[in-house]
């Protein structure tokens, strides 16, 4: 795969929807990007992942330093994530109760529990993690909204779960959409669109972005 960016220390990639971001269990599931990339740079290393069907910016690290260094920024919330996402409905309408800030932005807040028995599903509950994303309107169609994206937390699932929390699934989704509203769409209309973040040797700000081409009206999806 030929990365976005590339120095010493760190690749940025863009991941299409399908492809694993690490392997899974069985044979079957072997196939993923962490692979393809090491096929070129064996040095690169895993920092964050986006869901399989999720596209968009994921960042690697370029040996143990990097990694450390990059995780680190992850962990003390230095790296900014933007996502772009086609929900079902108009959440600008149904959450109108709670008012948006100046740039338009509205906040869910709810924790974030792995469903043992439905696994991999995820579930708002008390005893979840706690868990918080932002998300404002950027193009309103008939019965379909475009929104953008902030996860404040990393949890998995996290902004799935949360649009779905508030009964506005993402169109194309297999675990947490009814089917007519996933049959809607061949693909999760979920992409990591920004991803910024101070440089872990030199401090140089970064900041990438693969715009998408989606629309809040069918057929959604424009190649």
């Amino acid at each position: 795969m030929t990365p976005i960016h590339e120095d010493e220390h760190l690749l940025v990639l863009e991941k299409p929807s399908g492809l694993l971001s690490v392997p899974g269990r069985g044979p079957d599931k072997q196939d993923c990007l962490s692979k393809r990339v090491q096929a070129i740079y064996p040095e690169a290393l895993i920092v964050h992942r986006l869901d399989q069907d999720t596209s968009g910016l994921l960042l690697m690290a370029r040996g143990i330093e990097a990694q450390r260094r990059l995780s680190r920024l992850f962990e003390t919330r230095q790296v900014k994530k933007r996502y772009v996402a086609v929900v079902a409905g108009h959440p600008a309408q149904t959450q109108a109760a709670q008012a948006p800030d100046e740039a338009g932005w509205r906040t869910i807040d709810g924790p974030i529990l792995l469903d043992w028995e439905r696994r991999p599903i995820h579930i708002i509950h008390p005893d979840g993690k706690a868990s918080r994303s932002r998300w404002r309107v950027l193009q309103t169609g008939e019965s379909a909204t475009l929104v953008e994206l902030e996860p404040v937390t990393g949890r998995t699932h996290q902004l799935r779960v949360h649009m779905q929390s508030i009964d506005h699934p993402m169109l194309g989704d297999s675990l947490y959409a009814p089917p007519e509203i996933k049959a809607l769409c061949t693909r999760l209309m979920l992409h990591a669109q920004e991803l910024a973040f101070p440089h872990p040797f030199t401090e140089t700000w970064m900041d990438f972005k693969v715009p998408t081409s989606w629309s809040a009206s069918a057929p959604y999806l424009t190649i």
